[in-house]
């Protein structure tokens, strides 16, 4: 039994729950985006104090703040009690490319260690970079109007053209890090 709840849902579960979730978001005139939670503290903060932008009423943003502390709760228990200890079927051209970049055993858990673990982000070049990769993903999320899930999820079903662009632009991003920057880095 807990090997097949430890498995990712189907496409055919997934996908219409997220159709139901963002039709209920658009139906009751929410948006959707992990950088609007964050908008969302900042204005609990008192940012408003030092910049218009988060000068809101953040009780209207309440439910955002459920939703991420859902998702933090989610992925607790998704790490903790769904997770399966069976390994991660990679080519093996992927494993000896990891492997090249200092990332030994591709593929026995999800995330590697060598970039998620604790020893990982309690080194110098670990903590540069979540502190720059943080920042890059703050003044992109802003300056594209909101985040990836935004975009992608929303943006797309509702046929906008900037968040096609957006999309195109973070996968792009996203190509550049994977073939240019990541290997400079590591």
């Amino acid at each position: 039994m807990m090997e097949i709840i430890s498995q990712p849902w189907q496409w055919y579960v997934a996908g219409p729950s997220i159709v139901v979730v963002m039709f209920l978001l658009y139906f009751f005139g929410k948006r959707f985006g992990v950088s609007s939670n964050l908008e969302t503290l900042c204005t609990i903060g008192g940012a408003g104090k030092y910049s218009d932008y988060f000068k809101k009423d953040w009780k209207e943003s309440l439910w955002n703040i459920l939703f991420l502390l859902g998702a933090v709760i989610g992925g607790f228990i998704a790490s903790n009690y769904l997770s399966s200890n069976v390994p991660i079927d990679l080519n093996t051209k992927t494993i000896s490319d990891l492997s090249v970049l200092g990332i030994e055993n591709a593929g026995a858990s999800i995330v590697p260690p060598e970039l998620f673990g604790w020893q990982a982000l309690s080194s110098l070049k670990g903590i540069s970079l979540l502190l720059i990769g943080g920042l890059c993903i703050g003044f992109g999320s802003r300056w594209a109007g909101g985040c990836t899930s935004g975009h992608a999820i929303v943006g797309l079903s509702n046929f906008q053209i900037p968040s096609l662009i957006a999309v195109v632009g973070f996968f792009i991003g996203g190509i550049i890090m994977t073939w240019v920057l990541f290997p400079l880095i590591f």
